[in-house]
Parts: structure tokens; C-alpha cells; sequence
């Protein structure tokens, strides 16, 4: 599904991957996808949270412009209402493994590959739980996922 199959009559309910955070804050999300999130009740799984959070610490705070990407995301993780946080469940964590596990064999994943699968599928699965559909630039390992994890909806850029 693209972001033009999402119809903004209604209030469309997303669940922005990792990617979108860091586009939006970036400036570079594209005009049809910023629409989307910003007219969107946005729900947030934890493993983006995550990714977000090991990005930050991982920035040199030596650099000049790491006290404004901190306080954009510290900003951003605050704002983000309980009720709208998704978590991972058990069952979650095995499916997400497996479908991780057979990706990186059947693709060939190197090893930072099978992280992120693993991440992403852990994002699926949460969203698709929650019967919400994932916001993502990240189209082809997503489909991947899909196709082993029918049910699940993803929008991609």
C-alpha cells in the first residue's frame, strides 16, 4: 500500500517505523507522507523508541548539532502518550526471530542485516496486533515479512 492508498477523509491510525522518525526530524519526509503523519493518530511501538534512543547515544556529543537532535528526541519520547505505546509480547519475540531467522537464510542476510530484520519484524508484528498498518521508507523488507506474515499492512514512501 502506498501513501497515496491511504485516504485522509477519515483519521487515518499509523504506526511510524524507525525510518519516518528520523526522516521527519530530518526535513526530508516527502510532502504526501508528512500529510499522512501529521493528520494521523499515531501509535509508537517500542523497538523504534529503541533504535531512536541507540542512534542518539551512539551521536557524538561533541558534534554541534547533538544537543538539538537530544532535544528533539527526548521532546519526542515524552510526548508519546501510554496509551498509544506498543510493546512487543512474548509470542511477538518468537515470531519475529523466526521470521528473522528464515529471512537470513533465504536472503542471505549478513549479520547487521538479520538485526534489523529482526527489529523490523518485531515492528509488524506489534503493528499488525494492533491491527494498525506500519508507516515505512522501508519497502523491501517489509514486503519480505509480509509475505511470510500475511494480515499485516505496511504504507510505504
Amino acid at each position: 500500500m502506498s501513501v497515496a492508498d491511504i485516504g485522509l477523509t477519515g483519521r487515518p491510525m499509523l504506526v511510524p517505523d524507525t525510518n519516518i522518525y528520523i526522516m521527519s526530524a530530518a526535513g526530508t519526509l516527502p510532502e504526501p507522507a508528512r500529510r499522512l503523519v501529521e493528520n494521523s493518530l499515531l501509535f509508537h511501538c517500542s523497538v523504534c523508541l529503541a533504535e531512536l534512543a541507540t542512534g542518539i547515544a551512539n551521536f557524538d556529543p561533541s558534534n554541534p548539532g547533538w544537543r538539538a537532535v537530544r532535544d528533539h528526541y527526548c521532546a519526542l519520547f515524552d510526548a508519546v502518550p501510554d496509551s498509544r505505546l506498543l510493546t512487543p509480547d512474548d509470542q511477538v519475540w518468537l515470531e519475529a526471530g523466526v521470521i528473522a531467522g528464515t529471512l537470513a537464510r533465504t536472503q542471505n542476510f549478513q549479520k547487521h542485516q538479520r538485526k534489523e530484520c529482526l527489529n523490523d519484524a518485531l515492528i509488524y508484528l506489534t503493528a499488525t496486533r494492533a491491527g494498525l498498518p506500519v508507516l515505512t521508507a522501508n519497502r523491501d523488507e517489509f514486503d519480505f515479512i509480509q509475505q511470510i506474515v500475511a494480515g499485516g499492512q505496511f504504507v510505504h514512501l
